[in-house]
């Protein structure tokens, strides 16, 4: 059996998957953390909806993709972070992604964060993603 040793970058792989396959929903394997990018993504407009499964054994978290003209409203997904490699920022150095049109995705003190809400919080932190 094997381990998955970065679960934000499989999260990260299974939404890209998804996207490219245009498949309506995905279900992945549910985290506290993975939730919180899911509501981030919601929030932000890059998925329509998502939801808790816990019927099953195991929950899952159903994530239903936004299609916009046939095509997802992600058109690209970067794990900045990773557990080889640590990056931090402070509040004031969080990069804009594609000159504000995308998202930076943020574990802070006060929570998982979006680059936008981080920078109004003026709080730093783990730089896990790039969404665009």
């Amino acid at each position: 059996m094997s381990t998955v040793t970065d679960p934000i970058a499989d999260f990260l792989a299974r939404i890209r998957n998804g996207t490219r396959a245009q498949k309506p929903e995905m279900l992945i394997p549910y985290s506290k953390i993975k939730a919180e990018i899911a509501r981030i993504l919601k929030d932000e407009g890059y998925i329509t909806d998502y939801s808790i499964d816990t019927s099953a054994a195991h929950p899952r978290i159903k994530i239903t993709n936004k299609l916009v003209n046939r095509s997802s409203a992600i058109a690209g997904l970067r794990r900045v972070s990773r557990p080889g490699l640590r990056r931090y920022v402070g509040a004031h150095e969080i990069p804009r992604v594609l000159g504000g049109m995308g998202l930076a995705i943020l574990s802070t003190s006060r929570g998982i964060l979006s680059g936008r809400e981080a920078r109004k919080q003026k709080v730093g932190g783990e730089l896990l993603a790039y969404v665009w």
